[in-house]
């Protein structure tokens, strides 16, 4: 047992086993297992939280079938649920025994105890959010995960201040007072060093996500919006061109179509005069690099050759371009200019100070209504039900929205 975890008394009304999913292979489905432990190892910033309706991620199917990210086997996965606490560890949380409606967002996917695809689930109490009453369980199962990854890529990787948004965190700042030794390492240069001040993206600027009918991308969207940025969404416009097109809060300043790829890179040029320095790219490896190439503005031609920057632009303070991949960046290495960024999760988990005031914030913003939950598009039931809602995910068939499991 590790320094500073304790053997937790279990209240009666827990019992000492559950049912849960597990993953004893790749390539395989999750099997439902009975007579699984509850969770009874945890520290002073921990609670246990009943689980009522979980969140499906493309990650849940995409680790077993490529076998990726599953530090053990058997494995329990799950990144999101709304449940209800039924024990604290700490009397001074601020959480309580009986709060009915909270959001567990799980980043820390090494931790099974805190996997959502079990009955009990440990979670630090600072990645924990209350839900608000006019936010239903089961939309509150959609907008954990995405709400983290939009604001760190906007907060940290690309240095939007959220300060005037109902008291949202300066992400930039909060990192860089923090103790660089107890910031993840993988994670540290990303954090510290990752964006300068004068390249932080600031409002009027432009925001191109690629891949926006992703749930990352709504959020994405909305949050931008929030700080005042210009938003270039680009998706498959016969799937999703009249959604957006009407939507209140996901409603961009620019919607392309990604059907050819070259014409939405022209498109996104012509209309950012070529001025384009943010990207934001939620589908892999090929499309983050036809948003490299959207960063990179048009060379101009005299006589047949292209020139450089212009004696005025030459004058300009030099900022740089900055492409940040969800799921994957450009195979080669970034282009004079262009910094590639990776989201550093980590931090949400690893970090109190970083983990809490995202929490509170994402529950001022949704007790005020600045943002909407993804749009849930269909409920599985039962423990059965998330191997049918990955299937349906694998084939496609979840687009535009979440699909969520009440349990």
């Amino acid at each position: 047992m590790s320094v500073g975890v304790e053997e937790a008394p279990i209240p009666e009304s827990v019992p000492k086993s559950q049912t849960v999913l597990l993953l004893h292979s790749a390539k395989d489905p999750y099997h439902v297992t009975k007579d699984y432990l509850v969770p009874s190892e945890y520290n002073d910033s921990e609670i246990l939280v009943k689980t009522h309706t979980i969140g499906l991620n493309p990650i849940d199917w995409k680790a077993p079938d490529f076998n990726f990210g599953l530090p053990e086997l058997p494995y329990i996965a799950g990144r999101e649920l709304v449940g209800q606490v039924v024990r604290v560890a700490n009397d001074h949380s601020r959480l309580h025994i009986g709060d009915l409606q909270v959001i567990v967002v799980s980043s820390d996917y090494r931790d099974l105890r805190k996997a959502a695809y079990q009955e009990y689930v440990i979670a630090s109490d600072f990645n924990v959010a209350k839900l608000p009453p006019q936010i239903s369980v089961t939309n509150g199962a959609a907008i954990g995960v995405a709400f983290v990854a939009a604001a760190l890529s906007l907060g940290v990787c690309l240095g939007a201040d959220f300060s005037d948004v109902v008291g949202g965190p300066n992400l930039f700042k909060l990192v860089r007072e923090h103790d660089p030794e107890l910031l993840p390492k993988d994670v540290r240069s990303e954090c510290l060093g990752g964006i300068s001040e004068n390249d932080r993206a600031k409002e009027g600027d432009w925001v191109a996500v690629w891949g926006g009918s992703a749930t990352s991308a709504n959020l994405i969207v909305q949050l931008a919006r929030l700080v005042g940025l210009q938003v270039i969404t680009v998706v498959d416009k016969a799937k999703h061109g009249l959604r957006l097109s009407n939507h209140t809060a996901l409603r961009p300043d620019l919607l392309v179509d990604s059907y050819d790829p070259e014409r939405a890179i022209e498109i996104i040029r012509a209309n950012t005069k070529g001025k384009l320095r943010f990207g934001i790219d939620t589908r892999g490896r090929d499309t983050a690099t036809h948003l490299l190439h959207a960063l990179m503005p048009e060379p101009q031609l005299v006589n047949g050759h292209a020139t450089s920057a212009s004696h005025d632009d030459a004058k300009q303070p030099k900022v740089s371009a900055h492409l940040v991949g969800l799921t994957g960046l450009p195979k080669e290495a970034p282009p004079a200019g262009v910094t590639f960024h990776t989201v550093p999760i980590k931090i949400f988990h690893d970090v109190p100070a970083v983990g809490e005031t995202l929490v509170l914030w994402l529950e001022r913003l949704l007790e005020q209504g600045l943002i909407l939950p993804p749009e849930v598009l269909d409920v599985e039931e039962g423990f059965e039900g998330v191997n049918r809602g990955l299937d349906r995910m694998r084939k496609g068939e979840i687009s535009g929205g979440r699909l969520v499991v009440k349990i």
